[in-house]
């Protein structure tokens, strides 16, 4: 039987873009779905997100059974899960974004507002930036990779941090744990590094 891998529509993300990008890197078919069902029977799920913390977990709520399903197929049946900019910092406890806001609550952790420590760098933090590995996992590589956001996850254990980048400051580039993985920069725009990332996803059985 064919993989089904679902790429979740909650109305917060670059569908189609990463869609078209994890074609590229091998996916095959890309089940791109709202439906709770759909998600809970996955054996691959991938979370995108653009915008405030808030907004796309008020998207995920709002479809009824759509939290419940992530947990079945990502917690319960230890399905490969990985989210993506926004869909990674929902793995959160908190997010901070015009007020607390909680997330998932799979990764602990906080989502808050990059504060550099020098003026002069601006945010958002917005381009290509280096990915540091602070973790042997195999998902994650030394390369450069493309960033666009103003809040950063602040990981409670330091186990759970998987890779690094600088802007102003060290920030957050990828967390994970288990069959979690959530990256900070956009795999879909990060070209040849953004396409190894997805490819090595897409063959990972933790």
């Amino acid at each position: 039987m064919a993989e089904r891998l679902v790429l979740v529509d909650y109305g917060a993300g670059n569908l189609r873009s990463v869609e078209n990008a994890l074609r590229a890197a091998g996916a095959g078919e890309v089940a791109v779905s709202a439906d709770p069902a759909a998600v809970a029977g996955a054996d691959r799920i991938v979370l995108p997100g653009v915008g405030a913390f808030a907004a796309c977990m008020n998207g995920l709520t709002a479809i009824p059974g759509m939290v419940d399903a992530l947990r079945e197929a990502a917690i319960a049946r230890a399905r490969p899960f990985l989210g993506i900019c926004v869909g990674m910092q929902l793995m959160a406890d908190l997010g901070v974004e015009h007020g607390d806001h909680p997330g998932l609550g799979w990764i602990p952790g906080r989502v808050e507002r990059i504060e550099p420590a020098d003026p002069a760098v601006k945010v958002p933090h917005m381009g290509w930036n280096d990915v540091v590995p602070s973790a042997d996992h195999p998902l994650i590589a030394a390369g450069e990779a493309y960033f666009l956001h103003s809040y950063a996850f602040l990981p409670a254990e330091p186990r759970t941090l998987l890779g690094t980048t600088d802007h102003g400051g060290r920030r957050t580039a990828a967390i994970g744990r288990d069959n979690l993985i959530g990256v900070q920069f956009h795999p879909e725009k990060s070209q040849r590094y953004g396409q190894a990332f997805l490819s090595r996803f897409l063959d990972w059985m933790p």
